[in-house]
């Protein structure tokens, strides 16, 4: 088997182990929020399709991307292309009970876009849930790397472009170096420094802590 097949098998495929990990914090979700099939939620940087796989499917599920949008949706489904760190004001003058986000935090570009992150997430939502995979985890999860976060930007560039278990090996300089300047793994005190009404959760594996979960309950009923 290659090495990334076994990444396949390890991150990507429907029956991998990080499927199954999606799949358990879905249940988490709905057992944290009993109201979830009455909800109407705000999916920072999510798919529509993901929420057609979920035990428990919200209410209405508005979908916010910057990815291409579906050209079909389900009825219970809206989708937007916009920045989670810039949303328009036709996003910003609603409100929603749940405002959720999944391995979405890192990526937005640095600490001050995190905030504005942040500060749009607890403003538009009753509730909130904000997923980010943990920085101390020994393995870098985007590919899949023994302490790869912890590497200078140059030998991060290099694994990004060499690793066998990267997602997409080979890419280009360019390409690379775009990928790990806007992968930023923080830790559980820049999260509750993000997110001070927060509680945050663990997210285990083998006993480490792999991801850390931002978790505002709110009143649905409110």
């Amino acid at each position: 088997m290659g090495l990334h097949s076994l990444r396949f098998r390890l991150v990507d495929s429907p029956t991998s182990l990080g499927a199954k990990r999606r799949a358990r914090r879905a249940a988490w979700l709905s057992d944290t929020f009993p109201d979830l099939a009455d909800m109407t939620v705000l999916d920072l940087g999510g798919r529509v399709d993901s929420w057609a796989r979920v035990p428990v499917r919200p209410a209405h599920v508005h979908v916010v991307n910057l990815e291409p949008l579906p050209t079909e949706l389900p009825d219970w489904a809206e989708a937007d292309h916009a920045d989670a760190c810039e949303l328009p004001k036709s996003i910003l003058s609603r409100r929603y009970d749940l405002v959720f986000s999944n391995s979405v935090l890192e990526h937005v570009g640095g600490h001050e876009r995190r905030q504005r992150m942040a500060d749009a997430v607890r403003e538009l939502g009753r509730a909130y849930w904000v997923q980010t995979p943990y920085r101390y985890f020994p393995v870098e999860p985007h590919w899949v790397a023994p302490g790869m976060q912890f590497l200078p930007v140059s030998a991060r560039v290099v694994m990004a472009r060499k690793w066998p278990l990267a997602y997409n090996p080979g890419k280009s300089y360019e390409a690379a170096m775009r990928q790990v300047l806007t992968t930023e793994l923080i830790g559980r005190a820049e999260l509750k420094y993000l997110f001070p009404d927060a509680t945050v959760r663990n997210e285990r594996l083998a006993g480490l802590t792999k991801s850390i979960i931002a978790i505002r309950k709110g009143d649905h009923a409110a």
